[in-house]
């Protein structure tokens, strides 16, 4: 059975997202709370700003799974429903054909931290 991560609405008004950070390597057996990955979304061209509206976020995952592929660097730039990663229950799981079901995720604002892309890439 195979699990799939899509970008999904995260803040109202979103078109997508930057990634930032990504913590989890291929082939990990994750558990409930592991870090998957970070990411930003600028609502400049959303709002009117004096400033641009720019939020950080980490997903976070909420079931035991195994991550067999992650289809994202730091710096990529990722369109809503974009797939970011397949999970499969075990490893034995094949990673060819559809998804099942997208895997459980969650996520929460944090600050901006030093292995983020933003800023490094200078």
């Amino acid at each position: 059975m195979l699990l799939e991560l899509r970008l999904s609405e995260i803040v109202p008004g979103m078109s997508g997202a930057t990634i930032e950070c990504v913590h989890a390597v291929a082939g990990s057996v994750l558990k409930p709370g592991a870090r998957l990955l970070d990411l930003s979304i600028d609502l400049s061209s959303a709002f009117a700003q004096e400033c641009p509206p720019i939020s950080f976020f980490r997903v976070i995952l909420r079931e035991s799974a195994v991550l067999r592929r992650i289809d994202v660097v730091p710096g990529k730039y990722m369109e809503l429903g974009e797939v970011i990663a397949l999970f499969a229950p075990t490893s034995d799981d094949p990673v060819d054909g559809p998804a099942d079901r997208s895997v459980r995720i969650a996520t929460a604002g944090i600050m901006h931290h030093a292995e983020m892309w933003t800023g490094s890439h200078q």
